[in-house]
């Protein structure tokens, strides 16, 4: 039998921080995600700020139906990230999703459960780097069908921009959005930016664009924005975090706002 072992308590309890992080950044992400952490592990986590996920449910295939029918579940999800403590922003990461159910619902659901706390979605996030690079006259690359991309076309005309080209790619399965590889992405890009607009516009969480936009930038010689990439963007700066990172892309050197 080992000897009983003498356990002695400190003289006293440790000092704690505010928090463990400055900064605190919460993402609502679908059950099916394959891409959305790892963006945001890669161009957002660091010493200074942590990233925090909650999944919620969700059923392919991506319809306005399904995706509207997540709406109900994003109270909860933000309830889910570090319970009864301030987050400095949160992110719903489904750019289809956001423009059907609207971008002041999701902020409104998210409220029920974080007041005060600064929502992004891809759709605002989007538009907002739009303007912040200058550009009004846009093309449009999405993985989904006519139906599902139908609203999406509406939602950033509605807001002014001129959309020249409008290219989508006919999937219904958000995990093989997923699965496009990089390079059928970046050609695709290519095919999809017409020559007059001012940048391109890459949509869905799903889709692994973020991490080639400065390769399609240099390709074209245009600006292009990524729901992750307009997500990450918007999320760092609301952290404060104002370093330019071009070697992510153009929007990457740009303050929120601008335009």
């Amino acid at each position: 039998m080992t000897a009983k072992i003498e356990i002695i308590p400190a003289g006293r309890l440790p000092r704690l921080d505010d928090r463990p992080l400055e900064k605190r950044i919460g993402l609502i992400i679908l059950a099916t995600d394959h891409t959305t952490e790892v963006d945001f592990r890669r161009m957002v986590a660091s010493d200074r700020i942590g990233v925090y996920v909650s999944r919620i449910r969700y059923a392919n295939p991506v319809t306005p139906e399904n995706l509207l029918k997540m709406q109900p579940s994003l109270t909860e999800g933000a309830v889910l990230i570090l319970p009864d403590e301030t987050l400095d922003a949160v992110m719903y990461s489904c750019t289809s999703a956001s423009v059907v159910i609207g971008d002041r619902n999701i902020e409104a659901a998210i409220h029920a459960a974080k007041p005060g706390t600064p929502v992004v979605t891809p759709t605002a996030a989007a538009a907002a780097g739009l303007t912040a690079l200058g550009a009004r006259r846009i093309s449009v690359l999405t993985p989904y069908t006519i139906e599902t991309s139908r609203p999406m076309a509406d939602y950033f005309a509605d807001l002014g921009f001129d959309i020249d080209r409008f290219t989508c790619l006919g999937l219904t399965d958000d995990r093989e959005m997923a699965r496009i590889a990089p390079d059928e992405i970046a050609a695709f890009a290519l095919e999809a930016l017409a020559p007059q607009s001012d940048a391109l516009f890459i949509s869905c969480t799903a889709v692994r664009a973020a991490e080639i936009a400065a390769r399609i930038e240099a390709e074209t010689g245009k600006p292009v924005v990524t729901s992750n990439l307009a997500t990450a963007w918007a999320c760092l700066r609301l952290c404060g975090d104002d370093h330019a990172r071009p070697e992510l892309g153009q929007l990457m050197t740009k303050p929120y706002g601008e335009g």
